[in-house]
């Protein structure tokens, strides 16, 4: 309750400052904001109440149960990918980047594909989180080839798919990987006799670059895709030209 306070009230203090200098807001419109200012506490109360006596004990217990059996220990990897899979989809603020980025490309950026691509990509990330933890491989292998990567292919991707890309690596290492993934991953280092600190701690930074990567990947396929419907257009256009002098 105290940390929930903390977080939301000089957020709120400082709106109710601005709105009283400017005065743009009308009283109507202040008071449904103050309302979901109020909702919005009442729901992450419940919610980090629900994560801590819930999700995070239920994530270890899950982790220790599936990699306790030496002999399918492995099938953990694909467990997990299935899960990171879903658990990002019921993801509140990857559905509230999703729409906001449809909105501000006017649809070119639909929420599907940025959704499912989040999901996937989330998936692989847990799946080499879990092969990190069966192996202990460690985290640096992954993470420097992967930021190089990302970097890379920021050279060549347009400019609004790198920025979407660096926030929805936010968005995806958001309360629920936090809440879930990474102790279903302490449970599973503990039940393989693994370093919790070396191998499983960096779940939500794998999380987190994963989506850098696979945006970016997607933003350069739709580049593509348009500029091959802008020439198919030109083409097409040039066709009816030479039609008409012809005739």
């Amino acid at each position: 309750m105290k940390e929930i306070a903390v977080s939301v009230a000089p957020i709120v203090v400082f709106f109710l400052i601005f709105s009283s200098i400017t005065r743009k807001r009308a009283p109507v419109k202040l008071g449904r904001i103050m309302v979901g200012a109020l909702y919005t506490t009442v729901g992450l109360i419940i919610f980090l109440t629900g994560a801590n006596v819930g999700f995070a004990p239920l994530g270890r217990e899950l982790g220790l149960a599936m990699a306790s059996n030496d002999a399918g220990k492995w099938v953990i990897i694909p467990i997990g990918m299935l899960i990171g899979f879903f658990v990002v989809k019921a993801e509140p603020a990857v559905h509230v980047l999703t729409k906001q980025v449809n909105t501000i490309t006017a649809g070119a950026v639909s929420e599907t594909a940025i959704c499912n691509t989040l999901c996937i990509s989330v998936a692989v990330s847990v799946g080499l989180s879990f092969m990190r933890v069966l192996t202990g491989i460690s985290i640096l292998y992954l993470l420097i080839p992967g930021y190089a990567i990302a970097l890379l292919l920021s050279l060549f991707v347009p400019d609004i798919f790198v920025s979407i890309a660096f926030d929805s690596g936010g968005v995806a290492s958001g309360p629920m990987t936090a809440a879930f993934l990474l102790p279903l991953a302490i449970g599973a280092c503990e039940a393989v006799g693994g370093n919790i600190a070396t191998d499983a701690f960096g779940t939500v930074a794998m999380v987190a670059m994963t989506p850098l990567i696979a945006i970016q990947v997607l933003g350069g396929l739709s580049e593509i895709r348009r500029q091959r419907t802008m020439r198919e257009t030109v083409t097409a256009t040039a066709r009816v030209r030479e039609t008409v002098i012809r005739l």
